[in-house]
């Protein structure tokens, strides 16, 4: 073979394998591990693990038999706490329930919470809040619970979506005191510059996936985001709390990532200001 066939395959090759990888990454989905300081976390909570999915996109780019993959691997985690932070479907209400059927199988020892995205909203608003119930997993539409463990306890609030709902957060944090140890779930982390409550002690966030591609030296091109890229993806310092914002496990049009993996946070939460 000589130099200029060789040289024209090796194109043709690399030509079929960058066309084909972002396909491929779409479906290769991470565990991302991160220890988290949660200010006013009580001693009995040091530890805690909480499984953060959000951005599942059950529809036409993302099958039920990757929803199960996800679900198996979130289990073998053996959390304390799930949380979903919303956008279970895409492009359909039919969507709703097949997904949330699957995400019924998620365990967790401390409960299961969620709270609805923008898709949610569009694709079927009563089907998502349906199937929600129905999978026994706890809506936190402008809502919150609390976890209790040795005497002490742990707010678990939501807001609902920025672009498709209103929020309230006095409502959502209720009788918590600056005492009190409070993670918010939003599924939009643009909420973040609206927070001037100074017990929210965390966000947990989706939505931007992270840019989904990712072009070398630039960075993501698109982040549905009025901040550009400073909510894009991991721990972000916002103006009263931290925002961890998760790449998110599905993916929407167009169905591809770039160096942009999806992922399932396993957040382990401390008191100790080190992390």
């Amino acid at each position: 073979m000589n130099r200029r066939r060789w040289l024209k395959r090796v194109a043709i090759g690399s030509a079929v394998v960058g066309g084909v990888y972002p396909f491929l990454e779409a479906k290769w989905c991470r565990l991302a591990r991160l220890d988290v300081r949660l200010p006013n976390l009580p001693p009995a909570f040091e530890g805690t693990t909480i499984a953060f999915l959000s951005d599942v996109h059950h529809g036409p780019f993302v099958p039920r038999a990757y929803v199960r993959e996800i679900v198996e691997m979130t289990n073998r985690l053996k959390p304390d706490i799930v949380a979903l932070g919303g956008d279970y479907c895409h492009n359909g209400a039919r969507y709703i329930p097949p997904v949330l059927e699957d995400l019924s199988k998620l365990r967790a020892r401390m409960g299961r919470f969620a709270v609805l995205g923008n898709h949610d909203h569009r694709d079927g608003l009563r089907e998502s809040i349906d199937g929600l119930a129905e999978a026994d997993i706890p809506l936190l539409r402008n809502a919150g619970t609390w976890v209790e463990k040795g005497g002490t306890r742990l707010r678990i609030a939501g807001v609902g979506d920025l672009w498709t709902d209103g929020q309230d957060l006095p409502k959502a944090l209720g009788e918590a005191t600056d005492r009190d140890a409070v993670i918010l779930l939003s599924h939009n982390p643009d909420f973040a510059e609206s927070v001037d409550d100074k017990r929210v002690g965390l966000m947990l966030s989706g939505h931007t996936h992270g840019g989904q591609v990712v072009v070398p030296l630039l960075g993501a091109p698109i982040v549905p985001s009025a901040f550009g890229q400073k909510y894009l993806h991991g721990l972000v310092e916002g103006p009263e709390c931290r925002v961890l914002i998760s790449r998110g496990v599905g993916t929407v049009t167009p169905p591809v990532r770039l160096l942009c993996r999806p992922e399932v946070v396993l957040i382990t939460l401390t008191n100790r200001s080190r992390a």
